[in-house]
């Protein structure tokens, strides 16, 4: 149940709910989670417009995008953040209409701790999760 945040400056994205859309079903995917509510109701894009001052590389570029994906810790083995963030990077370079941006895409993974995942007022382990899907599943 990934909370994804792009970050880029304004009118870098024509439709940005679409991208947020995709980019929180690739997460799905790639996570191997099944489509049941738990999962499609919380695992979620934002994306966040800058004004072009807000941003800035080493040497003053502003024309990158940043994707911070948040997941619980384990879901991702090696395999899996190599494919999420050539994936995410080409996601969001289709989005833009910018070839080229896949060479300015950054995309960080980063996984909450054990009980850091929290929704409905509950801090949720991996084992908790599991249980909340497996019941969705099973009706029990």
């Amino acid at each position: 149940m990934p909370m994804i945040d792009v970050y880029a400056t304004a009118g870098t994205f024509a439709n940005r709910s679409e991208l947020a859309k995709d980019l929180a079903a690739a997460m799905m995917r790639w996570e191997g989670v099944p489509e049941i509510s738990l999962f499609l109701d919380n695992t979620a894009a934002f994306v966040h417009e800058l004004d072009p001052d807000a941003l800035a590389n080493a040497v003053g570029d502003s024309n990158y995008v940043r994707v911070q994906i948040l997941t619980p810790v384990g879901v991702l083995d090696r395999d899996k953040q190599l494919g999420v963030v050539k994936e995410m990077t080409g996601i969001i370079a289709a989005a833009a209409g910018d070839p080229s941006l896949v060479e300015r895409t950054w995309v960080l993974i980063t996984e909450a701790p054990e009980g850091g995942w929290g929704i409905d007022g509950h801090a949720y382990t991996g084992v908790d999760i599991a249980e909340a899907a497996r019941r969705e599943l099973t009706g029990r």
